[in-house]
């Protein structure tokens, strides 16, 4: 048994706001990581006859792919088809399903039918795929700590907003993105570092042949600010050589955040941006570059 270091010597302490965590639904690693827990042997000790939450939990899906399986064959389904659906490999199918009669031979015009219909289905599944590790990628953030959003907003500032250059000084915060998530993000990410909603200025950048007025009530709508008070529209040019993808009813052109009288803050957010990047060279291990 592992010995209990310095570290972890409110062990108790630290197994209540473990199991605490543990009945809010966090997962082992959301745990681990809100504790600076990093011994696995400490974490499986502190979260002993606490279950898991639903959604961490896996059902045995051999047992769902087999009868599933079964079933499919019944129907008169080939290995191909039944693979097609599944996605599982032809050797396993053969071991759930020898048992079970064979299907009729099929004609050329099935063959091809199927051809077409099973890469449907494989498209499908691989859709459903994508969507399950999205849902529990997602499940895995979980809350942010002021912290946590505040190192986010800095990264996401320095990754998309408009940046100081030796020849060209613009010590002012301005942030263009088109993403909505993106917007609210770094509009909370503003409040927390203490801006002040009438600091904010909005305008919109769209091309003249989108839907603006759509477009300006839909970022007002967001930003919880009044069409009226927002900048003037930054209409561009529709060349009609290009074949833009950004077009739908979905197109709704890019919002630019400025902060008033934001040098200020813009000099703190460079040295902020710094001091991640040489934290992130130190816990590495590194030395920082004279």
């Amino acid at each position: 048994m592992t010995e209990i270091t310095s570290k972890y010597a409110d062990f108790e302490g630290l197994r209540e706001r473990a199991v605490a965590l543990r009945r809010e639904g966090l997962s082992r690693r959301q745990i681990r990581d809100r504790l600076h827990v990093d011994n696995n042997d400490i974490l499986n000790r502190l979260l002993e006859g606490a279950p898991p939450p639903e959604w961490t939990e896996r059902p045995n899906a051999k047992d769902d792919l087999r009868a599933r399986a079964r079933e499919l064959r019944l129907e008169g389904k080939t290995y191909d088809q039944i693979q097609m659906e599944l996605g599982c490999s032809k050797s396993s199918i053969s071991l759930w399903v020898r048992d079970l009669p064979k299907p009729a031979p099929r004609t050329r015009e099935e063959a091809s039918a199927f051809s077409k219909r099973g890469w449907e289905i494989v498209l499908q599944r691989r859709e459903r795929e994508r969507q399950e590790t999205k849902r529990a990628a997602e499940h895995e953030i979980g809350a942010l700590t002021e912290r946590e959003l505040f190192l986010l907003g800095v990264g996401l500032y320095w990754a998309e907003g408009t940046k100081d250059k030796p020849h060209a000084r613009r010590e002012r915060v301005t942030f263009v993105n088109s993403d909505p998530a993106m917007i609210q993000i770094f509009l909370a990410w503003l409040a927390l570092v203490g801006v002040s909603p009438d600091s904010l200025r909005f305008h919109l950048m769209i091309h003249e042949s989108a839907d603006v007025v759509a477009a300006e009530n839909y970022w007002a709508g967001l930003t919880g600010t009044d069409v009226s008070e927002f900048g003037k529209t930054t209409l561009k040019k529709h060349n009609p050589k290009t074949n833009r993808k950004n077009v739908g009813d979905d197109y709704r052109g890019c919002l630019v955040i400025q902060v008033r009288q934001s040098a200020e803050l813009y000099r703190r957010i460079e040295g902020w941006w710094c001091g991640i990047v040489g934290g992130s060279v130190l816990a590495q291990g590194h030395s920082l570059p004279s």
